[in-house]
């Protein structure tokens, strides 16, 4: 009798592993990029055949010795539903796949914050409203479960499988990114362009950078050596922190005070560096995108993170592009908004380190100081983060002839007392609510004091002077530098102008 059900156990677990598989972002009513190679990849008994079959293409592969296999299929324009067949000594069939463009979107809460908020505090604008709207049989959605790994995985944990956009599947799924897709499916519709719009929200609130870049781009360069000793410190705090946990538990329960002027205490796992990136961006880098579409760096704007953010960022950046090797794919972001917060963080710092970072060929940046909450981290209003990273898409990637950022710093230098100011996508330079505000200069000491501003329409093109009487010589000027400051300036898009300084920042070593 043990025999006989050890003889099938073991063809049981014989037959498990012959069957062919792939990996759970593929999905019936799931989007492939189009106009580029079809990737599918998988796992099969080791030397099994695999036949892959896909709106008349066919192709095959051999699982090699570890049972991997790997396939491609010719580019396709943009189209469907097509079926996908995949087939061993099993047969796997997706229907309802569209060839479009591919979309990732990720970052932290921001970019997280669903259609019907994170509670009655923290509501989207005219939520209810959108949702009933969310009918887009064109836009596919997949959401991924939050997850950390101490490895580059293979494959997620768990998803919820691709879905039609509907009240329903949108309710949940990331604000912006759904803006982001209907703004842009609509401006392509105008333009006679009807594209399938794939989205993948991989995101996990309250995360830092460095947990979402990989431990190959963050273990070779030694200037990012401060990530691993703030994990140091962190860890080295953690069984204290678990203590308070505990005991500010029991205080809530008893109705006594908590802990005062404790700081927020994430998850652990969630700031390990490199382990978001393992489990909810590296098993993606197989599949080829459009684009990525990112919002975070609240997590970052700590004293000791926030210096180190114009190296962080822009590494994440080109490690993502490395590894999923397909050349500088677009990689759009959103600029950290106006949040009062505390003096333990520079929110000015990083929203500049941000700006930095457009020098990477191929970035754009949305920048939402305007629509910010002082009071809450959340802004309600996602539908302008939405449409302004649509507006960087379709002119970056979708090569429309519009104004897609608001005025960026170009140069600053002083004279006769003041400090002159040039930026870039400057045209129609105006303030909403009276004369100009958020600017400060500084002389030789780098002391900065809150200075006046006004703007010159010339034909050379539109430009602001600075100046302050407290400040005969000024040297060095910025905008919008305080956590949650007063600014006003914006360009003929009414788009705002982004937080900058003149003022070269010192850096960590």
């Amino acid at each position: 009798m043990k025999l006989r059900l050890t003889l099938c156990l073991l063809a049981a677990t014989l037959t498990a592993q012959a069957e062919v598989s792939l990996p759970k972002l593929f999905s019936s009513h799931m989007v492939l990029q189009r106009d580029m190679p079809i990737h599918l990849w998988g796992s099969a008994n080791p030397g099994e055949s695999i036949t892959a079959t896909f709106h008349d293409l066919t192709n095959t592969a051999t699982a090699d010795a570890t049972g991997r296999w790997s396939l491609y299929l010719p580019p396709q324009p943009a189209g469907g539903p097509y079926t996908l067949t995949v087939r061993s000594t099993n047969t796997i069939t997706y229907d309802d796949i569209l060839l479009g463009d591919l979309w990732f979107a990720s970052g932290q809460s921001n970019m997280e914050m669903p259609l019907d908020g994170f509670g009655p505090d923290t509501q989207i604008e005219n939520a209810d409203k959108e949702i009933v709207a969310a009918n887009y049989p064109d836009i596919r959605l997949l959401l991924i479960e939050k997850d950390a790994a101490d490895y580059p995985s293979e494959d997620v944990r768990a998803t919820t499988g691709w879905s039609l956009c509907t009240p329903a599947s949108a309710r949940t799924f990331s604000a912006v990114a759904y803006f982001f897709a209907r703004d842009l499916q609509k401006a392509l519709e105008d333009k006679k362009q009807h594209v399938p719009i794939g989205l993948i929200d991989s995101t996990w609130g309250g995360t830092p950078a460095e947990a979402w870049t990989s431990l190959d781009a963050l273990g070779s360069n030694a200037s990012l050596m401060p990530v691993f000793a703030a994990r140091a410190a962190q860890t080295d705090r953690e069984a204290t922190e678990l203590r308070l946990d505990a005991l500010d538990k029991q205080a809530r329960a008893e109705g006594k005070p908590t802990t005062p002027n404790r700081d927020w205490h994430p998850k652990l796992d969630s700031w390990r560096p490199a382990a978001l990136y393992n489990a909810m961006v590296a098993p993606f880098t197989p599949l080829p995108i459009k684009g990525v579409i990112w919002y975070q760096g609240e997590a970052n704007t700590a004293l000791n993170r926030a210096s180190l953010y114009d190296k962080v960022f822009p590494t994440l950046i080109e490690d993502w592009r490395e590894h999923w090797a397909q050349g500088n794919f677009p990689f759009l972001y959103v600029q950290i908004s106006a949040f009062s917060s505390t003096p333990k963080e520079d929110w000015g710092e990083l929203r500049d380190a941000q700006r930095k970072t457009l020098s990477l060929v191929n970035t754009g940046m949305a920048v939402t100081i305007d629509i910010g909450n002082e009071h809450n981290v959340h802004p309600a209003n996602k539908q302008a983060v939405g449409e302004r990273l649509s507006l960087l898409a379709r002119r970056l990637v979708y090569n429309e002839d519009l104004t897609a950022s608001g005025p960026l710093f170009r140069l600053a230098y002083p004279d006769k007392g003041a400090m002159h100011v040039w930026f870039d996508n400057a045209a129609g330079l105006h303030t909403k609510n009276g004369a100009p505000e958020g600017f400060e200069v500084a002389g030789a000491d780098r002391i900065f004091l809150r200075a006046n501003a006004t703007i010159n329409h010339e034909p050379s093109g539109d430009s602001i002077t600075v100046s302050t009487p407290s400040i005969p010589n000024p040297q060095y000027v910025r905008y919008a530098w305080p956590n949650s400051p007063q600014a006003n300036l914006f360009n003929g898009a009414n788009l705002p102008a982004s937080t900058f300084t003149s003022l070269q920042l010192p850096t960590q070593p």
